[in-house]
């Protein structure tokens, strides 16, 4: 996704006819390197550890209600009516749980979203701000420059958008 702003970054700046410079900088390492981001890891994971922890309360429900539906379905003194009434309890569980699990995906994925945002517009904004100040024509993710313009002279920025973030 990141790199999709990226290409979308470099399509934007004008084309000049002669003279053009191109820089890759390494996106991901970048990314990685920044403060914010192990912030935004510990926070996700301690999201992530409360749904897990749900999750298995609900699991244990579940189990506890099949378990007594086991013992219950042995029992031929038991009414069948009942034995449906609880299968159904059981069924219905599991829907919710199913219903809770896909609810909690969309959280999480929402929350990551939300989390990094403003983590790659800083560092968007780096990016722009090192290739205003080199007069970079293009500038690439590191990976997908080797691939496009292998053997043209391509400048490694990833220490300029560094140190422009504070990163060392």
């Amino acid at each position: 996704m990141f790199k999709k702003i990226v290409l979308a970054l470099l399509v934007a700046l004008p084309l000049s006819a002669a003279a053009q410079k191109f820089g890759v900088v390494k996106v991901d390492e970048v990314f990685q390197a920044m403060p914010e981001t192990a912030t935004t890891q510990a926070q996700f994971t301690e999201a992530s550890k409360k749904y897990e922890d749900e999750f298995q309360k609900l699991q244990e429900e579940i189990n506890k209600l099949y378990t007594d539906f086991q013992a219950l379905d042995k029992d031929e003194t038991t009414p069948q009516s009942i034995k449906e009434r609880r299968l159904q309890e059981i069924q219905e569980k599991d829907q919710k749980i199913q219903q809770f699990r896909n609810t909690a995906q969309q959280d999480l994925q929402r929350l990551q979203e939300q989390l990094i945002a403003p983590i790659q517009q800083k560092l968007t904004d780096a990016i722009k701000a090192v290739g205003a100040e080199g007069g970079y024509t293009f500038i690439f993710p590191n990976e997908q420059a080797m691939i496009l313009y292998s053997g043209t002279d391509v400048v490694d920025i990833t220490a300029a958008v560094k140190a422009k973030l504070g990163i060392k």
